[in-house]
Parts: structure tokens; sequence; C-alpha cells
């Protein structure tokens, strides 16, 4: 898990260097495009074996962690990639009050104090001006919201379907997903809604690599991360995925971010905190 936590924090580093000349939407097609390759061979080479039924919530799955990853990599673009990290790992705060609101999981007083202490550590982040927050901050929070609702519907699509299904209803909706924007944007005048409405722009030069870059990292990450939560405790890996944000924050210093503020600060150690109490409460 720490080296796919590494993985993941170059994923970004690349999303970030590829957004300088390519929009973020984008970005998010060749970050899947990659995976939807590569898990098709995996199924061509050795066909599913599940008895499905859920479709709905299979789709679910796929467009809830499309959108979200809209959001993260809009942001990852905008503000600096430890913030953006940071958004992104408060997943499992949301997935623990999804999981008690709709597959009525228990979640102890301790699940609840790392809820509050969570939510804590995302305002002192956003830093919310007369409680308005900004373009970037609800996006963040959306990612982590967004993410959660999949990570959630997994927990039920796992009982129905291969895992290879469940992984390419979100990459193949984020594969299809954006090609169908980028063929709407021309004919949508809202420059608000940029992170989801672009026109492609063809890759030149050294953004290639960074594309190839991104995709390749990604999918090691994932390798990394799968064969983590298959050898150890969900609750221990994903404690130590946490240290995602650390790399992110120091490869985001080496970009050219600043080192994030005391306030900043304080508020990713609080949502650190939390989640490794979801976690230890798990």
């Amino acid at each position: 898990m720490l080296i796919a936590s590494f993985l993941f924090a170059i994923m970004g580093a690349f999303a970030k260097l590829a957004s300088t000349e390519l929009p973020s939407l984008e970005v998010v097609f060749f970050r899947n495009v990659f995976g939807v390759l590569i898990i098709g061979a995996a199924i061509m080479k050795s066909p599913m074996k599940h008895k499905g039924g859920r479709p709905f919530l299979l789709f679910f799955r796929g467009f809830m962690g499309f959108t979200a990853l809209l959001a993260f990599f809009y942001n990852i673009a905008h503000i600096p990639l430890g913030d953006a990290m940071t958004f992104s790992k408060t997943s499992p705060i949301f997935t623990a009050v999804f999981a008690w609101l709709f597959l009525q999981e228990k979640l102890p007083v301790k699940g609840w104090a790392a809820v509050f202490i969570g939510f804590i550590g995302i305002v002192l982040i956003a830093k919310p001006t007369g409680f308005v927050f900004s373009k970037t901050d609800m996006l963040g929070i959306f990612s982590g919201i967004g993410a959660a609702l999949a990570y959630t519907a997994v927990r039920e699509l796992k009982r129905y379907y291969d895992t290879r299904a469940i992984v390419l209803s979100f990459m193949g909706v984020g594969t299809i997903g954006p090609l169908l924007l980028m063929l709407l944007s021309p004919y949508v005048d809202a420059p608000s809604l940029d992170f989801m409405f672009s026109e492609f722009v063809m890759p030149q030069g050294i953004i290639w690599f960074y594309v190839v870059g991104m995709g390749i990292f990604a999918t090691l990450a994932q390798v990394y991360m799968t064969r983590a939560y298959g050898e150890s405790q969900a609750g221990i890996v994903g404690a130590v995925s946490y240290a995602n944000i650390v790399f992110a924050i120091v490869i985001g210093v080496l970009l050219g971010d600043s080192f994030p503020e005391t306030i900043t600060l304080l508020g990713i150690i609080l949502i650190v905190f939390s989640g490794l109490l979801v976690a230890r409460s798990k």
C-alpha cells in the first residue's frame, strides 16, 4: 500500500503536468482509457463468472466514480496537489456514513467522532468566507462524497459481480463519458462548468509522455493497491494509504506548489486522524 500510495502521487503529478496543456476532462479520459484496454485484455484471457442482476447499481458505481474523478482532476489542475489528494481522501469518512444510511452497517460512537473531526478538517482546509465555499472547495468535497457513494455501491456489488466487471463499470463510464461531454461542449456555453465541458485538444510533444506516464502509474498503483487489500485487513491497508497525502505534498512542492500553511496543515492532520479512527472503528 505504501508503494501504491507513492505511485498514485506520481500519477497525480503527471496529471498536473498534463493539465497545463489539456483540459481536465480530457486528462480523465486518458486516465481511464488505459485501464479499459488492460481490463478488457484480462477479460478476454479469462472470461468473467458472476451471477449479475444489478445493472443499475453497476452503472451508478461507474457514474459516481467518474464524476468524483472529474472533480478530483479539475482540482489537481487548479489547487496544490496535496490539497486535492486530501479532499479525495475524505471518502472513508463519507463511506462510513453512507454504509450506515444505506447498508445498515453499525457506526459506533468512535466512528461518529471520526466523522465530526473529519468535517472540522474539511472546513480548515477550505477556509470558507462567510460560510461560502469556493468552486474548488465544493468540487474537492464532492470528490470525496462521489467516491464514497461509489465505494458503498461496491460493497453491495461484490455479491453479484466479478471484481473486473465492477472496475470496468468505472473505467468504461470514465472513458465514454468524457468523449460524450467533449462532443457536446461546442454547444454548451457555461464557463462555470469547465470541469465538465471542454473541447478535445490533441496532445503535443512532452504532453504525450505525461499522459502515458499517468496511465502507467495509475495502473501500477491500482495493481499494488489491490494486492495490498488481498494481503491484509482493509482497516490496516486503508490507514497506510494516507501516506498518499504526504507523498502528494512533497511532490507538489517539487512541482512548484507552496507548502501548506498552518491552518491547512492542521486540517490535513485532522482528516488523516479521522480516517484512521474510521479504519480502527471498523
